[in-house]
């Protein structure tokens, strides 16, 4: 090798000031060229080369952004939230493809039996579970980054449901798309799944992101329970799915809404005092 980068461009190397093409000339030689690299240790300034190397670990470490979290960012959304929602563990390609086999195997066993009321009592659940997998200390892997976000507590929470609810009312919606023959019956199952889902967040203050679902659930289930006793035949619909049932379901559902406002100071308190 008959040629070697000359000192004062070394100089310039290390301190990052040497300017195309001879930059790309030096990269190349020093791949290349094990006396330059020794020069070029010997010429650089002890601070620059510290420097340097916190800028690459910083590089190294910094967390890779996903496609998901790229779309967001070119859509408009803040760096921050479209990170918060990424982080979503029921955005993740597992979640979602358990609840597109639990919503196909349902749909399925609704033309087995010629009957929407299993889809109808296991629809409005799904937004529910997907609501408590997405907050709190107990499911959510990134729950220490997002206490100490700067980011309300609420504003937080309604920004996971409302991802959440994309999410399980879409996949829900082209479940619905299955059924056909059953009209605006198979939509039966919307007005419930918002009046679950708002009283579970409403309740969660109070009794915390686990409890406060899993109660919510279980009501839910007797409801169905008691509305399946005191149906008269088989063929008649279950109570929830009723004019009056859904009436019923969007006035708990404006109801909790309504109290999740008026309790959104206190999931600042929650955060904080449930680590």
């Amino acid at each position: 090798m008959t040629w070697h980068v000359a000192e004062e461009d070394l100089r310039a190397y290390a301190r990052g000031e040497l300017a195309a093409p001879l930059l790309w000339s030096a990269d190349t030689h020093l791949a290349a060229c094990a006396a330059c690299r020794g020069l070029l240790t010997g010429v650089t300034d002890p601070v620059v080369l510290d420097v340097g190397w916190e800028r690459l670990d910083a590089e190294l470490d910094a967390p890779r952004t996903g496609w998901f979290e790229s779309l967001l960012i070119r859509a408009g959304i803040a760096d921050h939230t479209a990170r918060l929602l990424a982080a979503t563990p029921v955005l993740r390609r597992s979640w979602l493809a358990a609840v597109v086999f639990l919503l196909l195997a349902t749909v399925g066993a609704v033309h087995t039996t010629e009957s929407p009321t299993l889809f109808l009592a296991l629809a409005p659940l799904l937004p529910l579970v997907g609501v408590a997998l997405s907050y709190g200390p107990a499911l959510d892997p990134t729950y220490e980054m997002s206490v100490v976000a700067p980011t309300h507590g609420f504003r937080l929470l309604m920004i996971r449901t409302l991802a959440v609810l994309v999410a399980g009312l879409g996949l829900n919606g082209l479940a619905t798309l299955a059924l056909p023959g059953y009209g605006l019956r198979a939509l039966a199952w919307l007005l419930p799944a918002l009046a679950l889902t708002a009283t579970g967040l409403a309740l969660t203050p109070r009794l915390g992101p686990v409890l406060a679902p899993s109660l919510v659930g279980g009501a839910w289930i007797a409801v169905l329970l008691a509305a399946q006793a005191a149906q008269q035949t088989n063929t008649d619909a279950l109570a929830p799915f009723t004019a009056a049932g859904q009436g019923v379901a969007g006035a708990v559902a404006a109801l909790g809404a309504g109290l999740l406002f008026l309790l959104r100071d206190r999931f600042d308190l929650f955060s904080g005092s449930a680590e």
